[in-house]
C-alpha cells in the first residue's frame, strides 16, 4: 500500500509520541481546594441541546452533567456510588429495585426534588424517548412511590445491567413540574436546563459559549469550589491547540485536541493528561452501512468492504496508536462480556474482490464497480480522516466514494431522521453492559426515525432480537455471557456495522486544573470537586 504524504506525517508523529507519552499521566488529583475562579473549557462541537435525557451525544453530556444529575455516579473502579439516591437495594428475586432519595435537594428554580420527579422521568423520558432507555428500562413494569423520598421499581424480569446506567449521562432526572404535559423533545428547558447539580445554567451564546455559575444551594455542602464554568466552542483544531497553549482555556476535553498535536503538551510542569475519562463510555469508532441502499443490502458487499480496510494501519495513521483495533461490537475493555471468538476481516483485497464479483458487481474496464456516499460530521478530525482513509481503501477494490462532511446538526438529521446516507463514520458508546450500549444499534424495535444513536442502518434479525431480549432479563450470569457471545458472532457475520477502532478519549489540561478524585463517570462527572490552583 502506497501511503499519501499526510499519513506518512501521521506515522512520524506517532513515533515521536511513543517516546514522549510514556510519562504522561493524569495528574489532576490534588488536595487543599482553592475556592473561586471560572474554569474555561474547550469542547469539540457545540451541542444541539442540553438534555442528556433525550439525546446522548457526549458533547451534550460533557456540559449537561454539571447541571443535571442521576440517581448514582461511579467511582474510579466503575462501582456505583450515591448521588441523588443515597442507597439502593435489589430484591432477592431481582425483580424489585428500591432507591432511597436524598432529602433537602432543590431544583435550581427552588422547587423540591422528590420521587415524583424520578417516576415521571422514568415513565415519560427514559422509557419512551431516550435512545438507550427503550432497552435499559424495558423490564420496568410499574413504579411504587411509598413516600416522597423512596421509589421502588417493579420489574417483569431481572435487569442485571440497570445500576450501570442511572448516572447523569445515562439517565438524568428531569423536573416534573417543568416537563409534565409538554412536548418533551421540544421543551424550551432542553436548551436552558433546570437541574439539581453543582452548576446553574446561565447563558448559551450560539456559536460562542455556554456559561454555568456556581449553585450556592448545592446539596453537597462546601461544593462546588469553582465560581463557574465557561464551555467554549472552538471549531478549528489549530485554534483549540493555541487556546490551551496560551492559557485562554484551562481544559480541553474529549480528544478535542488532534492526536498530531499532543507532542506539544508533554511538559508535565505545565500540562496534565487524562486517558481514563472515557472508560465508562467504552467507545468504538465504526462505519455503519445503510441496508436500504441496494449494494449494501447484500451481506457479501459489506463483508468485501470489511476486508478492504486495513484497521491496523488506520489505528496508526489516524489515531496515532491511541486505542486498539476493534474485533466486534463489544469492546475489549468490557472484559466481562467481550469475546475475540468472532468472524474477523483482516486486510484481504483478493477476497474483497471475489465477494464483489459473487454479488454481481464486477469491475468495468477502468476498474470501477459502483459508487457510495460516505458521510461524517465536520469538526471531528479523527472521523473526517477516518472517512478519507476509507475512501482511499475502497478505491482499491473499485468502489468510488463521495465524501460528504456537513455540520453536526445536518449530519444527525441526515443519518437518523432522513436516512439519507450510504455509509456513515462516527463512534458510539457501548457502555459497561451490552444491553445498554450495544443492543440499541442492532435491535429491530430500536429502528426509530428521528431519534439519534438508535438503529438507523435498518438492520433486522429476528433470531438476534430474541437473543438480545433474553440476555436483557437472564439472571444466570453464565447463560447471559453465552447469549452475549452468540450475538457478537451473529453481527460480525452479518456486519451491518464495521467496527474499526476502540479509541482513547484524552483530556489535556493545564496543571492548575485539579480534582479531589478521578471518577468513573469521567467526561460526565459533575466537577463539583474541581478547582483552579493558584497561578505560580
Amino acid at each position: 500500500m502506497r501511503l499519501p504524504p499526510r499519513f506518512l506525517f501521521f506515522l512520524n508523529a506517532a513515533a515521536i509520541l511513543a517516546l514522549t507519552t510514556a510519562s504522561a499521566s493524569a495528574q489532576t488529583v490534588g488536595t487543599n481546594p482553592t475556592p473561586g475562579g471560572v474554569l474555561n473549557v474547550s469542547i469539540l462541537t457545540e451541542p444541539v441541546t442540553l438534555n442528556s435525557g433525550i439525546h446522548t451525544t457526549m458533547y451534550i453530556g460533557e456540559v449537561a452533567s454539571k447541571v443535571q444529575e442521576g440517581l448514582i455516579s461511579f467511582d474510579a473502579d466503575l462501582k456505583p456510588v450515591p448521588s441523588l439516591a443515597t442507597k439502593w437495594e435489589v430484591g432477592p428475586d431481582g425483580k424489585t429495585v428500591a432507591f432511597d432519595l436524598r432529602k433537602s435537594v432543590k431544583w435550581h428554580d427552588g422547587k423540591d426534588f422528590t420521587a415524583a420527579d424520578v417516576e415521571f422521568t422514568l415513565k415519560e423520558v427514559w422509557q419512551k424517548i431516550h435512545p438507550f432507555g427503550k432497552a435499559a428500562f424495558a423490564n420496568v413494569d410499574s413504579v411504587e412511590v411509598p413516600n416522597p423520598h423512596r421509589i421502588v421499581l417493579h420489574l417483569s424480569a431481572p435487569a442485571p445491567y440497570l445500576l450501570n446506567y442511572i448516572n447523569a449521562y445515562g439517565a438524568p432526572v428531569l423536573p416534573k413540574h417543568l416537563y409534565e404535559g409538554t412536548d418533551i423533545v421540544n421543551n424550551p428547558y432542553n436548551v436552558k436546563p433546570i437541574g439539581t447539580g453543582p452548576f446553574i445554567f446561565k447563558e448559551w451564546v450560539k456559536g460562542s459559549h455556554i456559561r454555568l455559575e456556581k449553585n450556592p444551594d448545592y446539596w453537597r455542602k462546601g461544593q462546588p469550589y469553582l465560581d463557574g464554568i465557561l464551555f467554549r466552542f472552538i471549531p478549528d483544531a489549530a485554534a483549540r491547540v493555541v487556546a490551551l497553549q496560551s492559557g485562554e482555556v484551562d481544559v480541553s476535553v474529549g480528544s478535542a485536541l488532534p492526536a498530531t498535536s499532543l507532542a506539544q503538551f508533554q511538559d508535565e510542569s505545565r500540562y496534565s493528561f487524562n486517558q481514563i475519562d472515557g472508560n465508562y463510555l467504552a467507545t468504538i469508532a465504526f462505519a455503519q452501512f445503510n441496508l436500504n441502499e441496494k449494494h449494501l443490502s447484500d451481506k457479501r458487499v459489506r463483508q468485501a468492504i470489511a476486508y478492504a480496510i486495513d484497521r491496523e494501519a488506520l489505528l496508526k495513521m489516524v489515531y496515532l496508536g491511541y486505542g486498539k483495533v476493534a474485533t466486534g461490537p463489544v469492546p475489549s475493555s468490557v472484559t466481562k462480556y467481550y469475546t475475540p471468538d468472532t468472524r474477523q476481516y483482516p486486510l484481504d483485497l483478493k477476497r474483497a474482490a471475489q465477494l464483489l464479483d459473487e454479488a454481481g458487481y464486477k469491475a468495468d474496464a477502468g476498474g470501477k464497480r459502483f459508487g457510495l456516499r460516505l458521510i461524517t460530521a465536520a469538526n471531528q478530525t479523527q472521523y473526517t480522516r477516518t472517512a478519507e482513509f476509507i475512501k482511499q481503501s475502497l478505491a482499491r477494490i473499485g468502489i468510488e466514494v463521495e465524501l460528504q462532511i456537513p455540520d453536526y446538526a445536518t449530519f444527525l438529521r441526515r443519518v437518523f431522521t432522513d436516512w439519507d446516507y450510504d455509509i456513515y463514520v462516527s463512534s458510539m458508546h457501548r457502555m459497561p453492559d451490552p444491553t445498554l450500549g450495544v443492543q440499541r444499534i442492532f435491535w429491530t424495535r430500536n429502528i426509530r426515525k428521528g431519534v439519534p444513536w438508535t438503529n438507523s442502518s435498518g438492520y433486522s434479525n429476528p433470531k438476534l432480537d430474541a437473543i438480545m431480549e433474553q440476555a436483557a432479563r437472564e439472571p444466570d450470569e453464565t447463560k447471559r455471557k453465552a447469549q452475549i457471545k452468540e450475538w457478537q458472532q451473529i453481527v460480525q457475520e452479518d456486519v451491518p456495522i464495521l467496527e474499526l477502532v476502540e479509541p482513547v478519549w484524552i483530556t489535556v489540561s493545564t496543571v492548575r486544573f485539579k480534582k479531589l478524585a478521578l471518577q468513573g463517570d469521567g467526561l460526565f462527572s459533575s466537577w463539583a470537586d474541581a478547582w483552579l490552583a493558584p497561578k505560580k
